[in-house]
């Protein structure tokens, strides 16, 4: 059995190879041969696997060992002759008979799969059919013994020619053999479909541990980048606010008069140190909300009073441009719980593109009205549990170059540019949207924006009244 245990270790069956009947056929079915055999022919069949472990076994008492444990040496007898026949194995492909004292014989059948031993059948014990009297080392074995019922217990064994064995003996072979091929091709697939399973597995491990290593780095560089731009946005901030302010005063003519060609110079100082300003405020405020240390301070907004002040500040920039400036506020607005200060951000960054890529001749149209935001009600859906809140949409729509469809997921990226060329004819950033983004979702409302190119743009902002 050590010997079967060790060759186990020695084969793959992934590779073909099987070290014992029991790896890959089904008990159940080898208990289905044996009473089939049973019932067909009255003989015990017994399957040994190939470490010599029994699989299957279908058989009735055999009432002359029962005659022979109730006599003083039989017991021992019985006991000796159930050991020798378990202990045989068949060292090459023939069958092996096992002939005992008391007449009766058993055949032992090795079970081979691609010239391998796996295993083997035991059929017997039965009586040869020429067998017509008790052996006389049977009569022997005890001063007790009934010959008459030794005699008649021997013929109500079964009772097999030789040729008959063979055929039976063969035909069970074959049985066995069809079942362990198919078994083992059943067997094959499945461990292949097991090996495929694993290795995609494993692909996908390594694959998904190199993403989060990605991910992980990209985060990294992403804080590393934040804290650079807010770093250096903060040390440009101080120097530049003093050229603003040294510019302004020479525009004021505190160091002398200035001739016109001064004057211009000294105005294109102040105007590109304003521009840089705003860059660098936008800066630090992608910065801080990327962080998560920008606080709002909410309190009550007149809706209608802050598109109306939006209007002044960018009456003079329209008419400057050529284009029309329409402002609206279409009923009574309910009262907003917000900050006033960066509302006012949100919607000017988003009045100041609509101009900028509005050309001569064209509409910005500034709109407040009241709408109503629709809470998500969970796991089962808005339309059951949700609720409804007065809220206000700001939209601000121009008839300027508008942006192809394809552009629209995207243009709230920080950094993110349409036209991202170096010859671009307007210039900016990307920073606006992506601070107007994150703004309106600090504020708990929604920013949404429909474009056709040559058509204009349309952004609205919806915020919501305080929650009660």
């Amino acid at each position: 059995m050590n010997d079967g245990a060790a060759t186990a270790k020695s084969v793959d069956i992934a590779l073909g190879d099987i070290a014992d009947l029991q790896d890959v056929v089904d008990r159940d079915a080898l208990r289905e041969i044996c009473r089939s055999f049973f019932d067909l022919f009255n003989l015990s069949v017994r399957i040994y696997g190939g470490s010599g472990k029994l699989l299957a076994s279908v058989s009735e008492p055999v009432e002359l060992y029962q005659y022979l444990q109730e006599l003083e040496s039989g017991g021992k007898l019985v006991g000796d002759i159930v050991d020798a026949v378990k202990r045989l194995v068949p060292t090459g492909n023939e069958v092996e008979r096992h002939e005992t004292i008391t007449g009766a014989v058993y055949d032992v059948v090795p079970i081979t799969y691609q010239g391998r031993g796996v295993g083997r059948f035991v059929i017997g014990p039965f009586v040869p059919a020429e067998l017509e009297q008790v052996p006389k080392a049977l009569v022997r074995l005890d001063r007790s013994v009934d010959r008459m019922k030794l005699r008649d217990l021997l013929m109500k064994m079964p009772r097999v020619r030789e040729e008959t064995a063979e055929r039976i003996t063969d035909h069970l072979r074959s049985v066995i053999d069809l079942l362990l091929f198919s078994s083992h091709r059943a067997h094959l697939t499945s461990e292949m479909h097991v090996a495929s399973v694993r290795e995609s597995y494993r692909e996908l491990a390594e694959k998904t541990a190199k993403l989060q290593s990605a991910y992980d780095r990209l985060k990294e560089l992403d804080q590393l980048k934040s804290n650079f731009l807010a770093t250096v946005s903060h040390e440009l901030r101080t120097p530049l606010t003093s050229i603003i302010g040294y510019s302004e005063m020479l525009e004021a003519n505190i160091a002398g008069e200035l001739n016109d060609e001064q004057r211009e110079f000294i105005g294109t100082i102040h105007q590109k140190g304003n521009q840089l300003l705003g860059l660098i405020s936008s800066l630090l405020d992608l910065s801080k909300l990327e962080q998560g240390v920008m606080r709002l301070a909410p309190q009550p907004v007149d809706a209608g009073g802050l598109i109306e002040d939006l209007e002044r500040t960018f009456a003079p920039h329209a008419h400057k441009k050529g284009i029309d400036l329409v402002v609206e506020v279409r009923g009574e607005l309910p009262a907003l719980n917000a900050d006033p200060l960066r509302l006012k951000q949100i919607l000017a960054n988003l009045a100041e593109n609509a101009i900028k890529f509005t050309p001569e001749g064209g509409t910005v149209r500034m709109v407040a009205e009241a709408t109503e935001w629709e809470d998500e009600g969970g796991d089962f859906g808005a339309v059951l549990m949700g609720s409804t809140r007065e809220a206000v949409a700001f939209r601000i729509s121009d008839t300027g170059i508008g942006m192809p469809s394809a552009e629209l997921e995207r243009i709230f990226d920080a950094f993110y540019q349409v036209d991202g060329s170096s010859t671009r004819e307007h210039g900016g950033t990307g920073l606006g949207l992506s601070i107007v983004k994150r703004l309106v979702d600090a504020h708990g409302g929604a920013v949404t924006v429909d474009s056709k190119p040559g058509q204009g743009t349309t952004f609205t902002v919806t915020i919501p009244e305080a929650e009660s």
